[in-house]
This record gives C-alpha cells, sequence and structure tokens, in this order.
C-alpha cells in the first residue's frame, strides 16, 4: 500500500487523570515507536509557549491525539471539528458532594432543597459547570429527584486560585449549603477547607449516575490523520494497549505516574483512585459505554453547553482500535481489566 508522505510530528495531549497516553509517555514508548520514522511525538502540555495549547479543547490540530474529558472533546466534534471517537475507557475517580462541617448533610435524598454550588468560567467550553451539574444531577437521580428539587447557585470562579476554590469558598462563606470535586486535586483542597462529604458518587451502583466529564472517557483523532494515515493511529493505539498492559501489572509504578501527572501527593492519589485503577486503562468501544457517553451528550445539549447534536455511534469508529490490537506489538488486553467499569 502507498502511503502518503509521513509527518513531521505528531501531538498527543491528556487531562492530568489516569490516561494510557499519560502512562506511554512516562515509559518513552511514543517516542520510541514513531522515531525510525523521523516523526517526532510531541506533547501538547511540555510543548514550547509557541504550541497551540488551546487545541486540547479545540481540536483543531490534524496530527493530534487527545486522551481526555468528555466535555471538550463532544463541543468540538459539536462545533463541527472533524474528529472521531477512537476509545473509550471508564475510570472510577472519586467524584463527591462535599458540604459543610457539622451540617448533618448525609447521602443523596438530603440533597432535596439544598443551594447547590456551580461554578462559572470565563473560558470557550466551561467544563467545570458541566462536571458540578452533571454530578449533582447524578446524586439527586440516585434518590428520585430532579434538577428541580434542588437550588442551582451560580458561584463565579474569577479571582480564585486553584481546582474548586470558588466553590469551597461559597462553602465556607455559607452562600450555599453543597458542592461537587472530583480527583486527587479535590480529595487535597476538601481537606484543607475542612469539608466533609455527603455523597460518594463511586458508590452509587448504577453507573448512570456517575457519568461525568470523565466517565467514560474518549480517545479521538483528527479525520485527516485517519484519512491520510490510518497506519500511524494503528500504531499510535498499539502503544496505548501496550501501557494500559503493562500497567495492569504495575500498581505502585501507576501511582507514581499518576502523582505526577495530577499534580497531587500521595495521599491525594489513594484517596481519588481505588485500588485496582491500575487494571482499567484499557480503552474500547464496547455498545455499553457509547450508550453511556450518549447519555452525556444528551445531558450537556440540554444545558446548552453543545451547539448541535453530536451522534455518537456515527462519532466513533471502532476500526483504528480493532486493527492495533491486531499489531504483533499489541498485547492481549487482560480479560480482568474491567472489575468495576461498565
Amino acid at each position: 500500500m502507498t502511503h502518503a508522505v509521513l509527518p513531521r510530528t505528531l501531538w498527543f495531549t491528556r487531562c492530568p487523570v489516569p490516561t494510557a497516553t499519560g502512562i506511554a509517555a512516562d515509559r518513552n514508548w511514543l517516542t520510541e515507536e514513531f522515531a525510525r520514522d523521523g516523526i517526532t511525538v510531541r506533547s501538547l502540555q511540555d510543548a514550547a509557549p509557541g504550541a497551540d495549547r488551546a487545541a486540547h479543547f479545540t481540536h483543531t490540530l490534524p496530527g493530534l491525539f487527545r486522551e481526555g474529558g468528555n466535555v471538550p472533546a463532544l463541543w468540538a466534534r459539536s462545533r463541527g471539528e472533524r474528529t472521531r471517537l477512537i476509545g473509550l475507557t471508564w475510570i472510577e475517580e472519586r467524584q463527591a458532594v462535599l458540604v459543610a462541617p457539622g451540617s448533618g448533610i448525609r447521602g443523596t435524598e438530603a440533597l432535596r432543597g439544598l443551594r447547590l454550588a456551580v461554578p462559572a468560567h470565563d473560558i470557550a467550553i466551561d467544563f467545570w459547570r458541566a462536571m458540578a451539574l452533571r454530578g449533582f444531577e447524578g446524586a439527586l437521580a440516585a434518590a428520585g429527584l430532579g434538577p428541580d428539587d434542588a437550588e442551582f447557585v451560580d458561584v463565579h470562579a474569577a479571582g480564585h486560585e486553584g481546582q474548586w476554590a470558588a466553590e469551597l469558598a461559597a462553602l465556607r462563606r455559607g452562600d450555599v449549603d453543597a458542592a461537587y470535586v472530583k480527583g486527587a486535586l479535590a480529595v487535597e483542597a476538601a481537606r484543607r477547607a475542612g469539608a466533609e462529604v455527603a455523597v460518594e458518587l463511586d458508590e452509587l451502583a448504577d453507573p448512570r449516575f456517575r457519568i461525568n466529564n470523565g466517565t467514560p472517557r474518549p480517545i479521538t483523532v483528527h479525520q485527516e490523520l485517519l484519512d491520510h494515515r490510518p497506519d500511524l493511529v494503528d500504531r499510535f493505539l498499539a502503544v496505548l494497549l501496550r501501557a494500559a498492559d503493562w500497567a495492569a501489572g504495575q500498581p505502585g509504578e501507576v501511582a507514581r505516574i499518576l502523582g505526577a501527572e495530577t499534580g497531587a501527593g500521595a495521599d491525594g492519589v489513594a484517596g481519588a483512585y481505588r485500588p485496582g485503577t491500575h487494571r482499567t486503562l484499557h480503552p474500547d468501544l464496547s455498545p455499553g459505554r457509547l450508550a453511556l457517553l450518549a447519555e452525556q451528550e444528551a445531558g450537556l445539549r440540554a444545558h446548552g453547553f453543545l451547539p448541535e447534536p453530536v451522534d455518537v455511534t456515527a462519532w466513533a469508529d471502532p476500526e483504528p482500535l480493532r486493527r492495533a490490537a491486531a499489531l504483533p506489538t499489541a498485547p492481549p488486553v487482560p480479560r480482568a481489566v474491567r472489575t468495576t467499569a461498565p
């Protein structure tokens, strides 16, 4: 087969969360995979200041692989960017509803009638706001409640530094009764603020109540690269499968890498990611995960985050992952990796 001209650079970007991309980058496997072709592999996060880091959200860079939150990924596709969904992971990442110390608020039913903090950031796609809205909606739904059973209170994030800072400040002032948080830095921020946990969303049995920006988390690529160099896409995914397979047997190393990726300490990582997280990094495009992403798309569209609908099934292309798994360099995917993930 005659291939199109090789690109000089492949880019990757990932969120500061557990990803096979982050594991592969730490192991230097992406660089090694494409070095023989004379292709440089660069991280958007680590690139020089002149790099278009906004592409992490817009995905306007044709040679970019993205493994990150679904809110920006769906938003980019909704705006007409020619991306394709080539994988999904489901990694529990401690989602919680926090309340003031001594409030006595516990459980999903106790959210009825409360003032719930919803941040507002001056950014192109406010994924923080989307996360809070969807997190509260999941918690309310677990008690058979809807958005009208609580009061959503806008909390402007301008002037506050750090994740969740505006919401936790509002909670301390008594302007709101509850705040949504997620991930390793959230664990540390909650401890500093002295906040108490009212709801642990990870403990809700139905995964539909835990649908949010990172559950499920998509891997996307630009259609242009897929059209002209599908072999490079396949090889990139094969490296991610290798990284996920390696991670499944290396809990200590994965914890170390997560500390570097998230910027959190050991306590934050341990508090955010449950034992077994290192076995959940393998992507797939199973009907179950696609259905959960479709529910997220509908929820985001209902809140006005998406200018146009996204047909999740049509967006997904399962062929690159299928071909990647068949490559000689790709390890078999362990059956045990789906211990708790839908």
